[in-house]
């Protein structure tokens, strides 16, 4: 019995991520706002109210840099991460992904969060700290139903030493400004600075027309069902304790 229902298991799978597969290929004509490798920084409203803010975001993000070498790498968290990045040179700090809030992470940083409210449609949030020389190799993100949202908050000089280049054509973060593109173009970025380049990364569900919306909706919340998913859950909560631990002990050493 387990045996078959392994099967059917495994054959339900395959019909669930074909649907999706079939989704994907219809986006491209059921949104509104097209398809292409970058947009425009404005496709989001709710995008100037981080700008007009970013300092605010910033001040936290500098706090949490203090502990810079003890944040996780990302293929620690997303093992799926490791065709990308080996080293310890790309840095994460999560606030959400796929319906999961990392609420201790949220504690630390209570003005980002409070800006994150305004983010409609957002699906994952973490600072992205990608190392001095560091380059990610061109690949391709795992599905289109969410666009991808970068708002730059370190960028050291000279700025265009850092850039990402997505479907051919290539840009550069400037600190305080936003830059949506579709992560589903071959894609590739890096840092040949001597410093850390970080923005605040999230996935931002695609505008679709009716029904596709819905079917994307529910397509986002497979996705979050699946042990990929659930691994990178358990993974960023052993982390989050230990280093939580860590920052209790650097507190008492502190007060001796």
């Amino acid at each position: 019995m387990s045996s078959l229902r392994a099967r059917i298991e495994q054959f339900a799978t395959r019909r669930i991520w074909r649907s999706i597969a079939w989704l994907e290929r219809r986006m491209a004509a059921t949104s509104p706002i097209g398809d292409k490798p970058f947009f425009p920084d404005d496709t989001f409203a709710w995008a100037s109210v981080l700008e007009a803010n970013w300092r605010d975001i910033r001040q936290e993000l500098d706090q949490l840099l203090v502990h810079r070498d003890e944040l996780p790498n990302f293929q620690d968290i997303s093992l799926a991460q490791r065709s990308l990045t080996q080293d310890d040179q790309w840095k994460t700090y999560f606030f959400a992904g796929y319906g999961i809030d990392f609420e201790t992470n949220r504690e630390r940083c209570p003005r980002t969060i409070e800006l994150l409210k305004n983010a409609e449609g957002m699906s994952t949030a973490f600072f992205s700290i990608l190392g001095p020389g560091k380059r990610l190799p061109e690949h391709r993100g795992p599905y289109k139903g969410v666009l991808r949202y970068h708002l730059a908050l370190k960028i050291p000089e000279p700025a265009d030493a850092c850039g990402i280049k997505v479907g051919g054509e290539t840009a550069h973060w400037q600190e305080g400004r936003s830059m949506v593109f579709d992560d589903t173009y071959p894609h590739e970025a890096w840092n040949e600075t001597e410093e850390d380049r970080v923005v605040l990364f999230m996935d931002i569900v695609r505008p679709l027309k009716f029904p596709y919306s819905v079917l994307n909706d529910w397509a986002l919340k497979y996705i979050a069902s699946t042990p990929f998913i659930r691994d990178a859950k358990d993974k960023h909560a052993a982390w989050e304790k230990q280093f939580e631990a860590m920052r209790r002990d650097t507190d008492r050493a502190g007060t001796r």
